[in-house]
Protein backbone atom coordinates (compact mmCIF):
# COMPACT_ATOMS: atom_id res chain seq x y z
CA UNK A 1 0.00 0.00 0.00
CA UNK A 2 1.32 3.57 -0.72
CA UNK A 3 1.68 5.83 1.79
CA UNK A 4 -0.10 9.12 1.18
CA UNK A 5 0.16 12.82 2.60
CA UNK A 6 -2.24 14.21 5.34
CA UNK A 7 -3.01 16.18 3.12
CA UNK A 8 -4.23 14.03 0.29
CA UNK A 9 -5.68 11.68 3.38
CA UNK A 10 -8.03 14.63 4.50
CA UNK A 11 -9.04 15.62 0.95
CA UNK A 12 -10.56 12.62 0.54
CA UNK A 13 -13.47 12.69 3.04
CA UNK A 14 -13.89 16.32 3.18
CA UNK A 15 -14.76 19.75 1.30
CA UNK A 16 -12.10 22.82 0.75
CA UNK A 17 -13.54 24.36 3.54
CA UNK A 18 -13.07 21.70 6.18
CA UNK A 19 -16.73 20.47 6.15
CA UNK A 20 -17.75 16.70 5.17
CA UNK A 21 -18.15 15.24 2.08
CA UNK A 22 -21.30 13.20 1.52
CA UNK A 23 -19.72 11.59 -1.85
CA UNK A 24 -15.87 10.96 -1.01
CA UNK A 25 -13.02 11.93 -3.68
CA UNK A 26 -10.50 9.30 -4.70
CA UNK A 27 -8.75 12.26 -6.78
CA UNK A 28 -6.03 13.03 -4.71
CA UNK A 29 -4.98 9.46 -4.07
CA UNK A 30 -5.29 8.57 -7.66
CA UNK A 31 -9.19 7.40 -8.21
CA UNK A 32 -11.78 9.16 -10.06
CA UNK A 33 -12.61 12.68 -9.03
CA UNK A 34 -16.00 13.15 -7.02
CA UNK A 35 -17.25 15.80 -9.15
CA UNK A 36 -17.34 13.28 -11.96
CA UNK A 37 -18.83 10.61 -10.38
CA UNK A 38 -21.74 13.61 -9.34
CA UNK A 39 -21.96 14.49 -12.69
CA UNK A 40 -22.24 11.34 -14.37
CA UNK A 41 -25.14 10.05 -11.54
CA UNK A 42 -26.66 13.96 -11.85
CA UNK A 43 -27.36 13.28 -16.10
CA UNK A 44 -28.34 10.05 -15.53
CA UNK A 45 -32.37 10.85 -15.08
CA UNK A 46 -31.59 13.18 -18.51
CA UNK A 47 -30.29 10.34 -20.10
CA UNK A 48 -33.24 7.98 -18.89
CA UNK A 49 -35.68 10.70 -20.80
CA UNK A 50 -34.09 11.30 -23.87
CA UNK A 51 -33.91 7.60 -24.56
CA UNK A 52 -37.61 6.76 -23.21
CA UNK A 53 -39.26 9.66 -24.90
CA UNK A 54 -37.21 9.53 -28.17
CA UNK A 55 -39.93 9.69 -30.97
CA UNK A 56 -39.61 6.12 -32.25
CA UNK A 57 -39.65 3.96 -28.42
CA UNK A 58 -42.23 6.37 -27.28
CA UNK A 59 -44.50 5.57 -30.38
CA UNK A 60 -43.95 1.90 -29.71
CA UNK A 61 -44.38 2.32 -25.85
CA UNK A 62 -47.21 4.56 -25.84
CA UNK A 63 -47.49 7.52 -23.02
CA UNK A 64 -48.51 5.84 -20.25
CA UNK A 65 -46.36 2.82 -20.37
CA UNK A 66 -43.79 5.41 -21.17
CA UNK A 67 -44.47 7.38 -17.56
CA UNK A 68 -44.71 4.10 -15.88
CA UNK A 69 -41.01 2.71 -17.67
CA UNK A 70 -39.55 6.73 -16.65
CA UNK A 71 -40.58 6.46 -13.00
CA UNK A 72 -39.16 2.72 -12.32
CA UNK A 73 -35.99 3.59 -14.14
CA UNK A 74 -35.60 6.72 -11.97
CA UNK A 75 -35.88 4.58 -8.68
CA UNK A 76 -33.09 2.60 -10.15
CA UNK A 77 -31.23 5.29 -10.67
CA UNK A 78 -31.68 6.80 -6.97
CA UNK A 79 -30.56 2.76 -5.76
CA UNK A 80 -27.50 3.38 -7.63
CA UNK A 81 -26.64 6.85 -6.51
CA UNK A 82 -26.59 5.16 -3.12
CA UNK A 83 -24.20 1.91 -3.85
CA UNK A 84 -22.13 4.38 -6.02
CA UNK A 85 -21.99 6.40 -2.82
CA UNK A 86 -21.38 3.14 -0.35
CA UNK A 87 -18.54 1.81 -2.47
CA UNK A 88 -17.21 5.01 -3.02
CA UNK A 89 -16.71 5.21 0.76
CA UNK A 90 -15.56 2.02 1.19
CA UNK A 91 -13.56 2.14 -1.55
CA UNK A 92 -11.26 5.81 0.26
CA UNK A 93 -11.05 4.22 3.44
CA UNK A 94 -9.87 1.33 2.37
CA UNK A 95 -7.01 3.02 0.38
CA UNK A 96 -6.55 5.44 2.91
CA UNK A 97 -6.57 3.37 5.79
CA UNK A 98 -3.05 2.37 5.99
CA UNK A 99 -1.43 6.01 5.89
CA UNK A 100 -3.68 7.52 8.50
CA UNK A 101 -2.91 4.60 11.04
CA UNK A 102 0.62 6.01 10.26
CA UNK A 103 -0.32 9.29 11.17
CA UNK A 104 -2.53 8.71 13.87
CA UNK A 105 -2.72 5.07 14.76
CA UNK A 106 -4.37 5.48 18.32
CA UNK A 107 -7.62 6.98 16.44
CA UNK A 108 -10.02 4.93 14.64
CA UNK A 109 -10.76 6.60 10.90
CA UNK A 110 -14.51 4.54 10.84
CA UNK A 111 -15.25 6.51 14.56
CA UNK A 112 -13.75 9.73 12.60
CA UNK A 113 -16.06 9.01 9.52
CA UNK A 114 -19.00 8.24 11.96
CA UNK A 115 -22.61 9.97 11.50
CA UNK A 116 -23.58 9.00 14.94
CA UNK A 117 -22.13 10.54 18.52
CA UNK A 118 -18.31 9.26 18.55
CA UNK A 119 -15.35 10.63 20.76
CA UNK A 120 -14.37 12.18 17.64
CA UNK A 121 -17.78 13.43 16.12
CA UNK A 122 -15.90 16.97 16.47
CA UNK A 123 -13.38 16.35 13.72
CA UNK A 124 -14.94 18.63 11.11
CA UNK A 125 -15.75 21.23 13.42
CA UNK A 126 -11.55 21.46 14.10
CA UNK A 127 -10.43 21.01 11.15
CA UNK A 128 -12.82 23.60 9.44
CA UNK A 129 -11.00 25.94 11.46
CA UNK A 130 -7.55 25.16 9.74
CA UNK A 131 -8.75 24.25 5.92
CA UNK A 132 -8.43 27.41 4.64
CA UNK A 133 -5.09 27.96 6.06
CA UNK A 134 -1.98 27.08 4.41
CA UNK A 135 0.29 24.63 6.53
CA UNK A 136 2.94 22.59 6.48
CA UNK A 137 2.27 19.09 6.82
CA UNK A 138 3.94 18.96 10.40
CA UNK A 139 1.73 21.99 11.42
CA UNK A 140 -1.29 20.25 10.58
CA UNK A 141 -0.35 17.08 11.58
CA UNK A 142 0.23 18.61 15.53
CA UNK A 143 -2.64 20.54 15.40
CA UNK A 144 -5.24 17.32 14.45
CA UNK A 145 -2.57 15.55 17.41
CA UNK A 146 -3.99 18.15 19.67
CA UNK A 147 -7.85 18.40 17.97
CA UNK A 148 -7.65 14.59 18.93
CA UNK A 149 -6.33 14.95 22.47
CA UNK A 150 -8.97 17.72 23.28
CA UNK A 151 -12.01 15.29 21.72
CA UNK A 152 -10.85 12.64 23.72
CA UNK A 153 -11.27 14.76 26.89
CA UNK A 154 -14.48 16.37 25.88
CA UNK A 155 -15.19 13.18 25.61
CA UNK A 156 -14.12 11.31 28.34
CA UNK A 157 -17.29 9.94 29.61
CA UNK A 158 -18.45 8.40 26.37
CA UNK A 159 -14.67 6.75 25.79
CA UNK A 160 -15.25 5.13 29.35
CA UNK A 161 -18.84 3.52 28.18
CA UNK A 162 -17.52 2.24 25.35
CA UNK A 163 -14.95 0.70 27.02
CA UNK A 164 -17.21 -0.83 29.61
CA UNK A 165 -19.62 -1.98 26.56
CA UNK A 166 -16.69 -3.84 25.28
CA UNK A 167 -15.43 -5.45 28.10
CA UNK A 168 -19.24 -6.59 28.31
CA UNK A 169 -19.01 -8.29 24.79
Amino acid sequence: MENYSLKDILHTFTKSNGRHRLLYNKAPIGGLSSMSVALILYSLPFWIYLIIFKTAIFDVLGIATSIILYIISSSTVMITVFVVAIRAKSAVIKAIGESWNHYFKDVDLDMVLASTKTPYSDFFDYYSKVAKIEQSEKELHDYLLDSFKAMKEDNADLIEAMQRDNKLN
